[in-house]
């Protein structure tokens, strides 16, 4: 691809998404499988994704990783100086291409050498990529409570980083708002819940129970398969809701236009304005 690419605002959304939502998923992994957070153990290092953009003061834009003794934890959206491992995509095109799924336009490694680091971080990313461009629901049933998992993670805080760089159709959904939280469940599986609040204009997005009262609006699915089919686009939501397979709670008539913001995420996350 020419160095001189046009990069346009919904490159940007997306690149947001990716770095801020979905990038920090890797963490999820590491912490959640065995088989990928063992290969962690005792190590220290810093990983980094970044991707080249005049748009900000340091001329890229990047989320990193600090790993201490095995333990991850996440800087999103903060450019690491000096990091051990980093990939670095030549713009934010390129970028959103590759984590997408759209295409293969390799990053540049730097620390490539360092094969302890980057093997073990590769089987991660390669995991988690894997899981989230799924184009049908895994046949394991602990592979689909991960999916459901990242899903859950991914699309709250997906929605609330398109609301903070006003992404239109989100803002006017929230623009005037009252304070409501809206959540999402896998009845009988309590890791599975995520909620984002919104309250004139401004959004939070959050992981497991909502802690403050009842959400406003709750979609609980019956199983994490049922729950596949919707977020994977496999299934329609009016027959799910008929056939209790989704259920609605608190205010259903707002569940439609909520779907739409969910899938407003998957147009950026899943390159879909790409073409």
């Amino acid at each position: 691809m020419a160095k001189n690419v046009q990069i346009t605002q919904d490159d940007v959304l997306a690149s947001r998404i990716f770095f801020f939502s979905a990038l920090p998923l890797l963490k999820v992994i590491a912490e959640s499988e065995p088989k990928y957070g063992d290969k962690f153990k005792g190590k220290n290092f810093v990983f980094q994704v970044s991707a080249k953009y005049d748009g900000v003061e340091c001329g890229k834009m990047g989320t990193h990783f600090v790993v201490e003794d095995g333990k991850w934890s996440v800087v999103v959206g903060k450019v690491h100086e000096t990091p051990d491992v980093e990939f670095v995509f030549p713009n934010l095109r390129n970028f959103c291409i590759f984590f997408s799924g759209k295409g293969m336009p390799l990053p540049k490694i730097k620390g490539m050498l360092k094969l302890g680091i980057l093997v073990p971080v590769l089987m991660t990313l390669l995991r988690m990529a894997g899981l989230l461009q799924s184009k049908e629901a895994p046949k394991s049933p602990a592979d689909q409570i991960m999916l459901v998992k990242l899903f859950f993670y991914l699309l709250p805080n997906g929605i609330s980083q398109l609301n903070k760089m006003n992404q239109p159709d989100v803002k006017k959904f929230t623009i005037n708002s009252p304070d409501r939280a809206y959540a999402f469940a896998v009845t009988g599986i309590d890791e599975l819940q995520s909620w984002l609040r919104i309250k004139a204009g401004n959004s939070k997005a959050g992981r497991g129970e909502y802690p403050r009262c009842k959400p406003f609006l709750t979609m609980r699915f019956d199983s994490t398969q049922h729950a596949l089919d919707i977020l994977m686009k496999k299934g329609d939501m009016m027959e799910y809701m008929r056939n209790k397979w989704l259920t609605v709670e608190g205010a259903p008539e707002f569940g439609g236009e909520f779907g739409n913001l969910l899938f407003k995420v998957g147009f950026y996350a899943q390159g879909e304005y790409l073409g």
